[in-house]
């Protein structure tokens, strides 16, 4: 007798080489508090949607077409998402898989991002820029979780492919993809220092 894995849930993770992060960080983290302070749509949006931080998610999502720093990053992300597709096997026929939003998210002690996902794209991702300790995980669900049902909770000890719920610690300077129908969330801040980050979206487009 055997078990055998079916349907596995892939995640791409990546650290970015030495040219990409070591100064790059530094610029971004610069734009990304320099984008707040004109960004008063966004801050608008933030004051109900994104409480203790700030995130460009309703307001600016093409900083690749606005800054040279984040068009560096892009043309990196785009090599990782390229082999992370091959990984899944992904036959995009005669179509592509293009970077069609991009933005900036600054979070502070205790502002949190609840559980979502990324409809219609295909991969989704996020690149850290600086993470302090404490500033909150990277957690992710069992797509499966609303099927369960009367299935009983795993044990606090159970194997990485048997939890219901994951959580992943970033670094500065590391990317993590992920197909868009994932659903995840990023817990509290519990730092006192900002969280910042670069999230965006891959369409298929054909």
């Amino acid at each position: 007798m055997s078990i055998q894995k079916f349907f596995p849930t892939q995640l791409w993770i990546s650290q970015a080489p030495a040219r990409v992060s070591s100064q790059l960080n530094r610029k971004l983290a610069r734009e990304a508090r320099m984008l707040e302070q004109i960004d008063s749509q966004g801050v608008k949006w933030c004051r109900k949607n994104y409480k203790g931080g700030y995130t460009s998610y309703a307001s600016i999502t093409d900083m690749p077409y606005r800054s040279s720093n984040f068009a560096e990053l892009k043309r990196w992300i785009d090599g990782e998402a390229k082999k992370f597709a091959q990984a899944l096997d992904m036959d995009l026929m005669e179509g592509r898989l293009e970077m069609t939003t991009c933005w900036v998210n600054v979070m502070r002690q205790h502002c949190m991002h609840s559980y979502h996902l990324h409809p219609l794209s295909a991969i989704s991702g996020t690149y850290y820029v600086e993470i302090p300790k404490d500033s909150g995980a990277f957690k992710i669900e069992d797509p499966r979780l609303p099927a369960f049902m009367g299935s009983p909770p795993r044990t606090a000890k159970a194997k990485i492919e048997n939890k219901r719920f994951q959580e992943f610690q970033p670094q500065a300077g590391q990317l993590i993809l992920f197909e868009s129908w994932l659903k995840h969330e990023v817990p509290q801040n519990h730092s006192s220092k900002e969280r910042i980050s670069v999230s965006f979206n891959y369409d298929w487009i054909r």
